[in-house]
């Protein structure tokens, strides 16, 4: 017999925490990631939202920043440049957005072919590296490669008897080749996010299709891409607000030039903030983006999403 027990009396219970242990555990656990979030996430855009309603000049900070209501709001309103930087962000989200997606269908239909599994996870590895490249670095390789006099791309038209192009120092060239790096980063997300949907597919289904037509085209239409808008909505609304923040690749690639040709709008905000000084009107700008993404997230949800 156990000395640690006696005669006639019953075992002790083993001792639980309480639901009030569970619950302090619980906040002891999330406390890191609440306190970061609210650091990071929070404070920033609290702290925005209060400048916007007042003025605010950098440059002096002792000057007193009395509240101005909606004057900052009325002054992005008002500002032609403001809206023009937000037309040219526009039309690189149409223009660089459905290529990524485009291309990432076809790498996740070839990916999802049965066979050949070690090149798959080959080709799965490849597609992480320019996702971790850092936005910045990525405009670093990009100012590389298109640079008029020793650029990789100018020596690829060279070798095929063209060129030399200037790149960054034309306006068209220079948001052609922003679009470019942009795509080469974004393209392998696209496609990993779609070959994650193919995999909700059921494959029966896909079986029987194959048995009923040879037409790739429509077996994608009418079996696959249902599955896939899930997936093409998440694309949307993370590229969306991606290209709408969009500023270190295009700060080192091209710095909004040549002129404004690649000044994106959130290049925008930053020169109105940082170089003229104007905290409350780029808070302001910053809170209509904001909204912006919110109201186009929301829409991307009620007119793409659909569920099987």
């Amino acid at each position: 017999m156990s000395s640690g027990t006696q005669p006639g009396k019953p075992a002790k219970p083993a001792v639980f925490p309480t639901m009030w242990n569970n619950k302090r555990a619980a906040f002891a656990f999330l406390a890191p990631a609440v306190a970061a979030l609210a650091l990071i996430g929070i404070f920033p855009t609290v702290f925005a939202l209060v400048n916007s309603f007042r003025r605010y000049n950098l440059a002096k900070p002792r000057d007193p920043t009395p509240f101005v209501g909606f004057d900052n709001y009325l002054t992005v309103l008002y500002d032609p440049s403001f809206w023009g930087a937000l037309g040219r962000t526009f039309m690189f989200l149409v223009t660089v957005v459905p290529i990524q997606i485009a291309l990432g269908l076809i790498i996740a239909l070839l990916l999802h072919k049965p066979g050949l599994s070690g090149f798959k996870l080959l080709a799965r590895l490849s597609l992480v590296i320019p996702l971790a490249t850092a936005p910045a670095v990525a405009g670093l390789i990009g100012r590389l490669i298109f640079n008029r006099d020793f650029g990789v791309a100018n020596a690829v038209l060279a070798f095929v008897g063209a060129g030399p192009v200037e790149w960054l120092g034309d306006t068209t060239n220079a948001f052609i080749a922003v679009a470019l790096m942009d795509i080469w980063q974004w393209t392998p997300f696209c496609a990993l996010v779609l070959l994650a949907g193919l995999t909700m597919v059921p494959t029966e289904i896909e079986e029987a299709a194959r048995l009923e037509t040879k037409s790739r085209w429509q077996i994608v239409r009418y079996v696959q891409m249902p599955f896939l808008l899930p997936s093409v909505t998440v694309i949307l609304i993370l590229r969306t607000a991606d290209i709408l923040k969009m500023f270190d690749t295009v700060f080192t690639m091209t710095r909004g030039g040549p002129g404004a040709a690649t000044e994106l709008v959130s290049v925008y905000i930053q020169r109105v903030g940082f170089r003229v000084f104007d905290q409350g009107v780029a808070s302001a700008q910053a809170i209509m983006l904001l909204i912006l993404t919110i109201v186009l997230a929301r829409l991307y949800v009620k007119y793409v999403y659909r569920e099987v």
